[in-house]
């Protein structure tokens, strides 16, 4: 069975996983269409822009033409931006490839994440989309901030079930916010307990004081 076609935009992630390790992909996730509104947007309002420089004076035909086809450029390159954005969750790690022209890939291996906060505005609550930030051992440029993820709560159990299933976290304690079964912290491994006292042995004898009656040797010359 042939492999599916591919749009121009795909940035082919397969390239970068590490095949020969058993990398696969869990999740390729691609903008969320609120992302391009705007553009498409400014996009739809160049043109009347451009219609302008028919009805302005000859001698400034030129400055709505110019503004219009700028405002086109500009927004049909962040559209290509958002179509050539993925994040993609692995069983190794988290990395996004992104860009056009020159393309930047940022990565983050599952073991450095600390923390992951999902925030969905309303419009995000109403269209299913978020924004992810990663807190990580070490702050990585192009992950700290996922924007318009579709699908969020399913995207953020993925990558916790992902993390557990890699051994990273294990189940905690409800009571305590512990981790189960794993070694006890060196502050609390002798709570309770009191050090007891050094006893010097049954066999060291100690040097007794001359009584009064005692007499001391006198030395001859």
């Amino acid at each position: 069975m042939p492999p599916p076609a591919r749009s121009i935009f795909d940035p082919r992630v397969e390239r970068f996983l590490i095949a020969d390790e058993g990398e696969v992909v869990v999740d390729e996730v691609a903008k969320h269409w609120a992302a391009i509104v705007k553009p498409v947007l400014l996009l739809v309002a160049s043109v009347p822009l451009l219609m302008l420089s028919f009805v302005v004076p000859p001698q400034a035909w030129w400055l709505p033409a110019v503004l219009a086809i700028g405002l086109a450029v500009w927004s049909m390159w962040r559209i290509l931006q958002a179509q050539m954005d993925r994040f993609v969750i692995t069983n190794m790690r988290v990395f996004r490839v992104h860009g056009i022209l020159s393309q930047h890939i940022a990565t983050m291996p599952l073991s450095r994440i600390l923390d992951i906060s999902l925030h969905r505005p309303v419009l995000g609550r109403i269209f299913n989309y978020g924004h992810f930030v990663f807190e990580s051992a070490a702050q990585i440029q192009g992950l700290s901030e996922i924007r318009y993820v579709g699908s969020p709560n399913e995207r953020d159990l993925t990558i916790q079930r992902v993390i557990a299933r890699a051994g990273l976290r294990g189940p905690v304690n409800r009571q305590t916010g512990a981790p189960m079964g794993g070694p006890m912290p060196p502050a609390t491994a002798g709570a309770g307990t009191r050090p007891s006292p050094q006893v010097a042995p049954a066999s060291e004898e100690r040097p007794e004081a001359p009584g009064p009656n005692d007499t001391m040797p006198i030395p001859r010359l």
